[in-house]
């Protein structure tokens, strides 16, 4: 007969390997997309992250598709950042958003300083998001940003252009909004598979 042996000597030995839990992915952001949320695998925009929204042209949705959780975030208080947005935003628009201005803040610097701003807008912990479009972001400038929305647990949104879909990058998320017809596709997501089927822009917009 074999010998039984018990568990706990056997872990004390380091005779078997004890695996680690792996946590499942979890988002106390939703989009504000039923649509978007059902097809994330955290049920939102990931925590604490940085998202890309890759687009093909402006005014394709991009800002629509964010509206939602800034109109949120800045009705409960908290401080939205706009790091180098590429055009004046339109007072109105956002308003009829439901975007508390009072708590939108803009940053205006060009290339690195836009970089920088938004590294340390996220590092600081005293944003809700933060929202950049850099112009020129290698990996390792990404992955920055990546850090510093994890050490501030705040949620960074880079805008980028499509073309950058061909790019690999350390973001937790990925989404693509693709013109004729206007769609949405995610590319990257954490804790999943990136589904196959794409959005209509009447899933945002």
């Amino acid at each position: 007969m074999s010998s039984v042996v018990a568990l706990d000597r056997l872990l004390d030995a380091r005779r078997i390997w004890r695996g680690q839990a792996v946590a499942s992915p979890t988002a106390a952001q939703p989009t504000g997309h039923a649509m978007l949320d059902a097809l994330l695998p955290a049920g939102g925009w990931p925590d604490s992250a940085l998202s890309e929204i890759l687009f093909a042209a402006p005014g394709i949705g991009e800002l629509r598709l964010l509206w939602p959780t800034l109109a949120r975030l800045t009705s409960a208080g908290e401080r939205v950042v706009l790091v180098a947005p590429p055009h004046r935003p339109c007072p109105q628009a956002w308003l009829a958003a439901g975007v508390d201005l009072r708590h939108l803040v803009i940053v205006q610097a060009k290339d690195r300083d836009a970089l920088w701003s938004a590294e340390q807008c996220l590092r600081s912990g005293s944003c809700a998001a933060v929202l950049c479009w850099p112009r020129q972001a290698d990996d390792r400038a990404l992955r920055r940003l990546q850090i510093a929305a994890e050490t501030g647990q705040t949620l960074a949104f880079a805008y980028r252009p499509l073309r950058e879909a061909e790019n690999s990058s350390p973001a937790a998320l990925r989404l693509t909004l693709e013109a004729q017809p206007v769609q949405l596709r995610v590319i990257k997501c954490r804790g999943g598979l990136a589904p196959a089927r794409p959005l209509p822009a009447s899933a945002w917009q």
